[in-house]
Formats: C-alpha cells, structure tokens, sequence
C-alpha cells in the first residue's frame, strides 16, 4: 500500500520581479505608496502595501499578482492580526478575513507590455477590486477604471477626479499628473518634504531670533517685556 504525504501548499513571497524597472517608475510608485500611508497612519484598520504578492484564492498559488501599490481597507497595518510577530511576506486573502484590496495602482515602464496589463485588469475585476489606476510617465499617459456593477469602466472625468474610496485628487494636465491628499496637501516626495521641515525650521529660528531682539530693545528702554 503507498501512503500518500500530504505537502503544503507553497506560496512564495517573491515572483523574482524586480520591484521596478528604472528610477522614474520606482519614484512614482513610492510617491503613491509613502503619501498613501501617511493619509491614512491614524487609521489603524487600513494596510497600504508595495510590490506585496497577492494571493486571492487558497491552495492556488499560481493565482498572483504583485501590484505595484495596493490599498486594503479593514485590515491591520504591517503584521497580520492571527500573527502580530509576522510580518506580510504575501497578501494571502483567506488570512486576511477574505478581504481583497480594494484600490490598485500600477506605474508602467518601458518594459511592460499591453497583454500583461490586460491581464492585470482581468485578475483584478474578476477577485474584486474597486478602483484601478494605471500611470505611464514615460509617456504621460493616466487611465482609472472604476466598478460599476461588478464590471470595469473607464473614469471619463480622470483629469479631475477624486477617488471614492480613499477621497485622495487627481490632477492630470497634458503637462503633469499630481495627487492631493484628502487635506488638501500634495503628494510630496520624501526631499520635498525635508525640504519642507527644514524651511518651517529655519522660518521658527529666525522669529525666537526676532522676538530676542525687541525684548532685548525693551529692556535697554527700561521695559520688562511680556511672557
């Protein structure tokens, strides 16, 4: 008699897919990714991810997709909640309260090909996710799609849109494509940002520098100025 071995199922953490392909690619997709987890880091159930495998059915591993940015709300940040110790090395869905993401971007590069975004579009309308935004800033070119009842359709109004689900702006001129926060604050990059702290910085140096000099003024005039 052969006695069958019972093998778990493998689901990898890597598809051996370089996260991105040049540096403008990989500069949009951790704009997107980084502002998105600042818009929502007071919101505990709300797991934003980057290049993270994604597995929506279980005992299938060849059923995947590692989307560039994905938005997953009703889940807890960075480790799953059955294993606070673990962090994700995949997105498996069935683990996750069989809560598939509901927002997904994809940054194109020159090395991504129509069929594989075809197939990209397939894979997330089939395993529900309600918003798809496609970005090429090689050639400028900004597509979302939308659920409307269980099916794809193409946003017309894209070049001034703000997104149902996380209520963040696109902005798309023939020129640029900028993101606001829900705030009203532009997606910054990480130098835009400390550029921006070093400016509020020096701007709060030069007023105690300031106030110090007219309290020193008012003493010499024999005045005590307020606290």
């Amino acid at each position: 008699m052969t006695l069958s071995v019972h093998r778990p199922v493998l689901y990898p953490d890597s598809d051996g897919q370089p996260i991105a392909h040049n540096t403008r690619q990989f500069q949009w997709i951790v704009l997107i990714k980084e502002n998105l987890e600042c818009c929502f880091a007071d919101q505990p159930d709300v797991f934003v991810a980057g290049d993270l495998l994604w597995y929506p059915v279980e005992g299938e591993p060849k059923i995947r997709v590692a989307p560039d940015v994905f938005v997953v709300f009703g889940r807890p940040k960075g480790d799953r909640e059955a294993s606070p110790q673990e962090n994700r090395g995949s997105y498996r869905q069935w683990e996750e309260g069989n809560i598939a993401p509901q927002v997904v971007f994809e940054i194109l590069s020159p090395g991504n090909r129509l069929q594989a975004m075809v197939n990209k579009q397939q894979f997330y309308q089939r395993y529900g996710v309600e918003e798809y935004y496609i970005y090429d800033p090689d050639h400028h070119d900004f597509v979302g799609l939308q659920r409307v009842e269980g099916e794809f359709q193409t946003i017309e109004a894209i070049a001034q849109w703000t997104s149902p689900r996380l209520g963040i702006r696109f902005e798309f001129t023939p020129e640029t494509l900028t993101i606001y926060r829900p705030d009203g604050e532009r997606f910054l990059t990480t130098i835009e940002r400390e550029q921006e702290r070093s400016a509020a910085r020096e701007a709060a140096a030069a007023e105690r520098e300031r106030a110090e000099r007219l309290a020193a003024q008012l003493r010499a005039l024999g005045i005590e100025p307020e606290s």
